[in-house]
């Protein structure tokens, strides 16, 4: 496989982590160099590890993880999303820091990057250089996810009324996307 290819993989694979990205962004409103540099690691990081763990488990596991990976990822990302809806329409204050902790992030990465990891059982069977393909799949993500924090603050510093339903809405839309896709096949 080239390295075109791979890169395009990579950049299919973070499309969940960029649209993510650009959610959090909007709820965020602003954001600093800490935010994307976490944004970035979370995501791109998940996004090159799932490979490698997918490439591991090999055919044995394949058929139990592609079962029910897309229930997985809605159940994760819909929840997330309500959460987000739920403190837009409170009365609270809004608490970036929080926004960004590890429980939160650590919920999103392994969302956005279930696909990786079936993606990386079936670079098992091509024989695929499993860390030469997560290298680039993980940088991918990083440079994307980081690019969406900053592109959804800029636009929630503008719309922050809404940013936060908003970026609710889309994780929801993104994990009944996964969700769809999975059910049509």
């Amino acid at each position: 496989m080239t390295f075109i290819e791979i890169l395009l993989i990579g950049i299919g694979l973070s499309i969940d982590a960029l649209a993510v990205s650009v959610g959090k962004g909007l709820a965020a409103g602003k954001t600093g160099f800490r935010h994307v540099l976490s944004v970035g690691l979370w995501f791109g990081g998940f996004q090159g590890l799932m490979p490698v763990l997918g490439f591991f488990l090999g055919q044995s596991f394949s058929e139990f993880i592609t079962g029910f990976d897309h229930w997985i990822a809605f159940g994760l990302l819909f929840l997330i999303g309500a959460n987000m809806i739920r403190e837009s329409l409170g009365n609270g204050e809004d608490n970036i820091d929080a926004s960004f902790g590890f429980r939160t992030m650590l919920i999103l990465a392994i969302a956005t990057s279930i696909d990786a990891l079936a993606c990386g059982i079936s670079f098992a069977f091509l024989g695929i250089d499993i860390w030469y393909a997560a290298l680039i799949i993980g940088v991918t993500t990083f440079i994307l996810s980081a690019v969406g924090l900053k592109t959804g603050s800029f636009l929630g510093a503008r719309f922050h009324k809404t940013a936060g339903i908003i970026g609710g809405l889309v994780l929801i839309a993104i994990g009944t996307k996964i969700l769809i896709g999975h059910l049509m096949v």
